[in-house]
């Protein structure tokens, strides 16, 4: 998949994203950027809605584990479990969130668990960051459960 049929897929399956504008920006095989711009994400106060900076935290750890589950093959449900935002500063532009694959030893085990029991958990971080600096960090922790036959979710 290419960038913009990533964005149409999750577009699709995730309606709430063609609402913030999000859109995948980059995937190199180890982390992914996903942008939206301020204005259909703007709260009260001329700032990033909190709940559209959570929301493109989490989409940003979904997408990165779902591109790379996709690259292995593995057939999947993938849903976000426990999820907490750190609100750092406020965000006042268009905002990227970056999500990167935790350090190797914590990726293979997560692979190794999931091909083994058939479901498994992996935390990952996402940095939300404007023009002006980092907003926020995610931490989001994800499930995924392997459903043989079906297609990746």
């Amino acid at each position: 998949m290419n960038l913009p049929e990533i964005t149409a897929y999750i577009h699709e399956h995730i309606p709430l994203t063609a609402h913030l504008e999000a859109v995948v920006e980059a995937f190199n095989g180890t982390s992914v950027v996903l942008s939206a711009p301020l204005q259909p994400n703007l709260n009260h106060r001329n700032t990033a809605f909190g709940g559209s900076i959570s929301a493109l935290g989490i989409l940003s750890g979904w997408t990165l584990l779902f591109l790379k589950l996709r690259e292995l093959g593995i057939r999947n449900r993938l849903v976000i479990q426990k999820s907490a935002c750190n609100f750092q500063e406020p965000v006042t532009g268009d905002f990227k969130a970056t999500c990167a694959l935790p350090d190797p030893a914590t990726w293979e085990k997560f692979i190794k668990t999931l091909t083994r029991h058939g479901r498994a958990r992996i935390t990952v971080y996402s940095k939300i960051e404007d023009s002006s600096g980092v907003g926020g960090v995610h931490e989001g922790s994800y499930v995924a459960l392997v459903l043989p036959g079906e297609e990746p979710v």
